[in-house]
């Protein structure tokens, strides 16, 4: 077969491009680009779907993750405790708000924040925990709520690749981003539910919280000219919520044929010594937004053997944080965080998306045997 994508939106379009077509006439003919129907329509679906009170939509995943932080009114200098291993919009938002980013160390097997070294990072300028559903799991909230509460911290849930993932243990029964104060949503076109641009939401049980997140997306008002506090211009454009809330009603569909994409990558790669394919925890509901497996030899070369012979992968992620030089600031060295070191060391990310079929699973495992053949 011809080149190997990580993911084919272009296929997805297909199935839905008459009724994005029509919205878009629709807008376009209206001219109603900011705010407008379809921003309301998809902020009160992906509320009800998710089972939260609000949903306040914005311009993109990063936008949520520091309008959250705003929200919560820190000071500078205030820790915010978070995970190495990951995009670094996480960090970086700390980082531009004045606070302080404090790294824990992963569980080596979800990649996912390790709640008992976050404990040991907790100190009294702790003042928000920002645990990550890393590649479509979520991580392990249960210890980490008691972890919070023991310390009356926030948790501020980047749920950036784990929409529809749900968390369950020991009474709690809920979708990732509706555990903490509030979750963050990312809407990048290759998420598991993403829009033709950038677009994001915040997602809070809290009316309070939800008055001050709108208001601070909106220059700090709820008055047109009237600016209460200091805010930024971050909003969710009408034809990007039009995408989303068409493809919302998808969503499960979306995540299921992930989740079997992912189930037929482990039966074809069971018995590769080299490989490691990714732990599910049966509490943690995994959507798959990448398939990332460990190659515990030649990584490096494995990635390149596979682009030759035209099949994406990535590797997410070849420097953690705390090591980037952006960071060296806030005292963290080599070998601080073994785990999450030792995994961007060992992680590869293969194709995952709505649209896989058996053919692709087979010529991607077919390479990846033929390379440690």
């Amino acid at each position: 077969m011809g080149q190997i994508a990580m993911v084919d939106l272009i296929s997805q379009y297909r199935h839905i491009e008459n009724e994005i077509a029509a919205r878009f006439s629709e807008i376009c003919e209206s001219a109603a680009f900011i705010g407008g129907k379809y921003v309301n329509l998809f902020s009160d679906d992906l509320a009800a779907y998710l089972g939260i009170n609000h949903v306040v939509p914005c311009a993109n995943g990063t936008d949520a993750l520091q309008l959250a932080l705003m929200a919560l009114d820190l000071k500078p200098g205030d820790e915010v405790i978070t995970t190495s291993f990951t995009f670094v919009a996480t960090a970086e938002v700390i980082a531009l708000l004045n606070l302080k980013p404090v790294f824990a160390d992963i569980n080596p097997q979800t990649f996912n924040m390790d709640p008992t070294d976050l404990e040991h990072r907790i100190t009294e300028r702790t003042k928000c925990i920002i645990p990550v559903h890393l590649f479509g799991q979520s991580a392990d909230m249960q210890p980490i709520v008691e972890i919070a509460k023991r310390h009356n911290v926030p948790i501020v849930e980047d749920n950036a690749q784990a929409i529809g993932s749900r968390y369950e243990s020991n009474g709690l029964d809920e979708y990732t981003g509706t555990i903490g104060a509030m979750g963050t949503c990312s809407f990048f076109p290759s998420k598991n539910l993403g829009c033709y641009g950038d677009g994001g939401a915040i997602t809070t049980n809290d009316d309070e919280l939800a008055f001050r997140l709108r208001m601070i997306a909106n220059h700090g008002s709820s008055k047109r000219y009237y600016h209460q506090m200091i805010g930024v211009n971050s909003r969710l454009d009408n034809l990007q919520a039009a995408v989303l809330h068409t493809k919302l009603k998808f969503l499960d569909t979306y995540n299921t044929t992930r989740r079997w994409a992912a189930q037929r990558y482990d039966e074809a790669l069971d018995g590769i010594e080299e490989v490691t394919t990714p732990y599910v925890d049966d509490n943690c509901g995994h959507v798959f937004h990448q398939y990332t497996i460990r190659a515990a030899r030649d990584r490096d070369e494995l990635s390149e053997f596979l682009k030759s012979k035209g099949i994406a992968n990535a590797i997410y992620y070849p420097i953690p944080l705390h090591l980037q030089e952006g960071y060296q600031s806030y005292g963290f060295k080599l070998g601080d965080l073994p785990e999450t070191e030792r995994a961007c060391k060992e992680v590869l990310s293969l194709p995952i998306h709505s649209e896989m079929t058996e053919e692709i699973i087979i010529t991607v495992t077919d390479a990846i045997k033929d390379f440690y053949a």
